[in-house]
């Protein structure tokens, strides 16, 4: 039986199209694969900020990823934006009854425009409930320190916490660098089992246009385990589509304030799995 490899992802809505559900929908298609979706929020915001945010009901939301899950059978799941409580609860629940093969968690605390998406409560319970479940998690350094619970500065530092957050229970952490200072980005990744990290370092595009980058590469990532990558390779290819995608959408105006990256820049015809094979 020939089908597509599929990509589940569990995130806001951004009705203004840069981040959340529809970058990775954007995201996961350009890359090849299927994507579904589960909305855990709606989201009133554009490229200049974020002013509200409404919670899809828990029930709905489970709802959402039982019926993906009993029928299409995602090889991959990516959660992103999830700012109440109760729904944390919810997808654990169903992480731990269909236990899919990778999960990708970005820990999205705060916006491109420093707008704050995640109640605390909220935060305490993805430590405890999620970060445990999953394949990988990807915090920024603002994600990563409030994780953390301290400031991180250097490269160096980034390697010591990213290594300590694996004693949250996740098999591998990247903590995405591009808000260190200097004309350089660096993400560290750091894998269970292995002692050294991977350090990923690139220079940084002049651009506005980054609405929604975090949101691209942690899609991009599952999209890519889906695919069949290990981890690492993951990483690295996800990285370059978004360094890419900023580079392509770096002179085009899109809103008044940051504006979205290019998905679309070179996509990638739909790849065909044969499960018989």
């Amino acid at each position: 039986m020939r089908t597509y490899p599929c990509v589940l992802t569990i995130a806001g809505s951004d009705c203004s199209g840069g981040a959340g559900i529809q970058a990775d929908i954007k995201t996961i298609s350009a890359l090849g694969a299927y994507a579904a979706s589960a909305i855990t929020a709606i989201t009133v915001q554009n490229t200049c900020g974020v002013t509200g945010i409404h919670p899809v009901p828990p029930s709905y939301v489970k709802g959402q990823i039982e019926a993906v899950m009993d029928d299409i059978c995602p090889q991959a799941l990516k959660i992103g934006m999830i700012n109440d409580t109760k729904i944390v609860e919810v997808i654990a629940e169903m992480l731990q009854k269909y236990q899919p093969q990778f999960v990708v968690f970005d820990p999205v605390m705060v916006s491109t425009s420093g707008c704050k998406l995640m109640e605390d409560e909220a935060i305490e319970a993805i430590t405890t409930r999620l970060i445990p479940l999953a394949t990988l998690i990807t915090p920024n350094l603002s994600e990563a320190e409030i994780l953390a619970g301290q400031k991180i500065r250097t490269v160096e530092e980034m390697q010591r916490q990213a290594k300590e957050m694996l004693k949250l229970g996740c098999r591998g952490v990247l903590i995405k660098g591009g808000h260190l200072e200097g004309g350089r980005m660096c993400d560290v990744l750091q894998t269970v089992g292995e002692e050294a990290p991977h350090l990923f370092a690139a220079p940084k595009v002049d651009s506005r246009n980054t609405h929604g980058t975090g949101c691209t590469l942690s899609s991009a990532i599952a999209t890519y385990l889906a695919l069949g990558e290990t981890i690492t390779d993951a990483v690295e290819k996800a990285k370059q589509y978004v360094y890419k995608g900023i580079e392509a959408g770096k002179d085009v105006c899109i809103g008044h304030g940051h504006g979205p990256l290019n998905h679309f820049y070179s996509p990638v015809p739909m790849h065909i799995f044969d499960k018989n094979g």
